[in-house]
């Protein structure tokens, strides 16, 4: 019998098909891809290059001058720094604001091939602070609301460069989405004092079923009602509303985890395309406790299709059991 499954952190329902369930290994089909080289001459990233990308806004160099990590602003960015965050609405109803915002791209090392998951701890380090760093210097415009900090591989997840980035969009509007999220946690510690997804975290690690694995103050887990195969959360075991207040200990921890992790995605599911985003609350509502900052991952391995475009309901047909026990063993 198929499963109707809930999250518990945003009330959606998810469908388990497991009238035509797969073993995870089923899904990941043994594709040759190309051997990405060390260094493209026709990537705007590349050492050399930078003249092609828009001046950067910071950047770490090493002893020779050399830069690790780059931050420029989006070239085509979905917002501009300049202009007002009022909003207009015409005789005729609709409302609009100006397209007020931060895009920003973080690239991640001068390498061409060297992406997350393939990488030395301390060089995923030096990419988890530069979000940090970022994060904390968006957040303090008073005209932004939301920081999103989210990381596009392969070009079924949206990117056009395989230059391994990540990219950051401040918004001055909280999108309904996020909000919906938002409010479901305020709800859960209304009515029960807590936070839901410290309860998650409690709840995963009485199961095990779905804990791919924990250390460093950071448990992994595939959730409950995951919507896609290999759908995986990252959380901070220690309660953060927002990922700005994390500390060095943490961002430590959390840069080894999210390696580790990415290195089983790279190596165990052949290197899928993936969205990998962090959710965390809007920027005036730093202080408040009802919230959680966490990671989730979502491999591109299925196509949502007209059914989960029409309700919002995913099939998912990968227990996430199953998927926890494959990632757990790699």
């Amino acid at each position: 019998m198929p499963e109707i499954r809930q999250n518990p952190a945003t009330k959606e329902w998810v469908i388990v098909s497991t009238e035509r369930a797969k073993r995870p290994e089923e899904l990941i089909e043994p594709v040759k891809k190309r051997l990405i080289p060390r260094f493209s001459r026709r990537c705007p990233f590349c050492p050399g290059h930078e003249d092609q990308t828009p001046p950067e806004i910071t950047a770490n160099r090493d002893e020779r001058g050399k830069w690790t990590v780059r931050v420029v602003p989006n070239r085509f960015p979905a917002l501009v720094p300049e202009g007002g965050s009022i909003r207009e609405e015409d005789a005729n109803f609709f409302r609009s604001m100006p397209g007020l915002g931060e895009h920003e791209v973080i690239i991640e090392t001068p390498v061409h091939n060297a992406s997350l998951g393939l990488v030395d701890d301390e060089k995923a380090f030096e990419i988890v602070s530069m979000y940090y760093e970022r994060y904390r210097t968006l957040s303090q415009d008073k005209r932004l609301k939301l920081v999103t900090i989210f990381r596009n591989h392969g070009r079924e997840a949206g990117t056009s460069l395989e230059h391994p980035h990540s990219q950051i969009v401040a918004t001055p509007v909280v999108p309904l989405h996020v909000r919906h999220r938002l409010e479901e946690a305020t709800r859960f510690n209304d009515d029960t004092g807590e936070c839901v997804f410290c309860r998650i975290i409690e709840m995963e690690r009485k199961e095990k079923t779905r804990v791919v694995m924990e250390g460093d103050g950071f448990l992994v887990i595939e959730p409950f009602a995951a919507r896609s195969p290999f759908e995986t959360w990252i959380l901070p075991v220690e309660h953060r509303s927002t990922f700005g207040a994390a500390t060095f200990a943490e961002l430590t921890g959390f840069a080894h985890i999210l390696n580790r992790t990415l290195e089983k995605f790279s190596k165990g599911l052949k290197d899928p395309a993936y969205n990998m985003v962090i959710q965390t609350t809007p920027t005036n509502e730093e202080n408040e406790d009802y919230y959680h900052w966490h990671v989730k991952i979502f491999p591109r391995i299925t196509t949502p299709a007209g059914f989960e475009l029409g309700t919002g309901v995913y099939i998912n047909t990968v227990l996430p059991e199953d998927a926890a026990k494959y990632l757990k063993k790699l």
